[in-house]
């Protein structure tokens, strides 16, 4: 049965950290709307801050971040330079008593700069803006990176979580990615930050990777049981060479197929439910006292650009290149070139370049993906209770929908798929009743008479596929 169903449903989709999704951006958004966001923000204000350092020394094959190689320190400090500028231009335009409540450092290899730099780059924010004294200070590690300088200069800027992609430890998988990490350099790192007063270490890992299969994933998952992680990020690999030109180098006829991906992810889900980790969301696992675990079982679970979060801030500023902003007004995405970034920032100090309003469709629609996301609730009623949440001119077709009937030649529609044509009921034909329980989901959708199934009571595979549909309508 599941077979059937992932070949039918698998396809490329976005991971909807953000809707709209980051290609329906436009370059109508500028520094003057930037800052008018920024100066908007008050007491009251939970701010979460997102730092891009995109440079690594060695390039993993897999990756789809914004990064790129060098062997040289000397870009890296020019870049911190940049970064200073931009976090100064922001901070004048923020009131101190917006309250700071998570500081994530991402990359590329954040843990590339020196430990001169981590520390700067910390004391920088830290005079910038008001920080509460509870803020989670998160970095993401490149095993490889660290040494003992390294380790005290990220306890010197309090950071209390560690994260550490591991992908997997099987060496012929390991190699064929290029990102040689050893057991052994793993469980050293959180050794070292536990010892400093860390606590809470993230792990991530990969399935669906060139030569994985369900042996060596089940190994390396058990490894990493050993190393009792406070939560664990269970990621299917993407493979868009298309897009990272360097993803070329993994051959494809070594990548597993759809079901093996679909039977490792299941495997690797089933042996952390089984080790005690909650499942949080489609992609993460966490101990049941982990604060991310307590906010899923409390409705406060969040999902922002860099997934899940339990930080309860409601604005989310980036800096450095590529970096997105989230506001409740919309978004906002720094220029991704770091050349160009660091002109920008020696004439203006920001770099916003793209970004876009929220209409109150997409207020709706996001909602509802917030909803199915990280409550794990189906399509229809996630449509539904953001209806109820929402109330613009989408709620009066919602109640219909949920109420029975779609009226002959009806003038209200639902747009298939942002920037395309709305889709109306089928012209001349009423739409055929489907049980109420998927109307909502087949409504949303747009779906006009010729589309709909033709029995009264749809079966499950189509159920399936309405839900799926309008969760994932939007495609990047």
């Amino acid at each position: 049965m599941h077979k059937t169903l992932t070949g039918k449903y698998s396809a490329p989709v976005p991971r909807y950290t953000s809707y709209p999704t980051a290609p329906h951006f436009g370059t109508h958004i500028t520094n003057a709307d930037y800052i008018q966001l920024l100066q908007a923000l008050g007491e009251g204000d939970k701010l979460s801050l997102y730092v891009h350092i995109p440079y690594c020394d060695r390039l993993c094959w897999f990756c789809a971040c914004h990064t790129k190689h060098t062997l040289r320190y000397e870009p890296v400090a020019d870049y911190l330079e940049a970064l200073t500028r931009e976090v100064e231009a922001v901070s004048k335009q923020v009131s101190c008593k917006a309250l700071v409540k998570a500081l994530h450092f991402g990359g590329g290899s954040p843990t590339l700069m020196t430990p001169h730099d981590i520390r700067r780059v910390g004391a920088l924010f830290r005079s910038a803006f008001n920080f509460a004294p509870d803020a989670e200070i998160s970095v993401e590690m490149d095993p490889n990176d660290m040494d003992e300088a390294r380790y005290d200069a990220l306890a010197d800027i309090g950071m209390t979580r560690a994260s550490l992609g591991v992908q997997d430890f099987q060496p012929e998988v390991q190699k064929a990615i290029n990102r040689i990490q050893t057991f052994e350099q793993t469980k050293s790192v959180v050794d070292a930050v536990r010892a400093r007063g860390v606590h809470s270490v993230n792990c991530d890992l990969l399935y669906g990777l060139p030569h994985q299969t369900l042996d060596t994933l089940a190994a390396t998952v058990r490894q990493i049981l050993t190393l009792d992680p406070d939560r664990i990020a269970l990621f299917g690999y993407a493979h868009v060479p298309w897009m990272k030109k360097h993803q070329t180098m993994i051959k494809e006829e070594v990548l597993p197929d759809v079901d093996q991906r679909f039977d490792q992810s299941r495997m690797a889900a089933a042996m952390l439910i089984e080790s005690g980790y909650q499942p949080i969301g489609i992609d993460h696992f966490a101990k049941p006292d982990d604060s991310m675990a307590v906010a899923a079982r409390e409705g406060r679970l969040r999902r922002n650009f860099q997934g899940y979060t339990d930080d309860g801030a409601e604005t989310l500023i980036g800096f450095g290149a590529s970096s997105i902003g989230q506001f409740r007004q919309g978004f906002v995405q720094n220029q991704t070139a770091t050349g160009e970034y660091q002109r920008m920032t020696e004439a203006e100090g920001l770099t916003v370049v793209r970004g876009l309003a929220f209409s109150e469709e997409d207020r709706l629609r996001g909602y509802a993906h917030h909803v199915r996301l990280c409550r794990l609730v189906r399509g229809p009623e996630a449509a539904l209770r953001a209806s109820r949440r929402y109330g613009d001119c989408r709620s009066q077709a919602f109640r219909r929908a949920e109420h029975g009937w779609s009226r002959r030649n009806s003038r209200w529609c639902v747009p298939a798929q942002r920037n395309r044509a709305p889709v109306c009921p089928h012209r001349g034909r009423a739409v055929r009743r489907l049980p109420r329980k998927w109307q909502g989901a087949a409504l949303h959708r747009g779906v006009n008479a010729q589309q709909l199934p033709g029995k009264s009571v749809i079966s499950l595979s189509q159920a399936i596929g309405f839900c799926n549909r309008f969760a994932y309508s939007i495609a990047e």
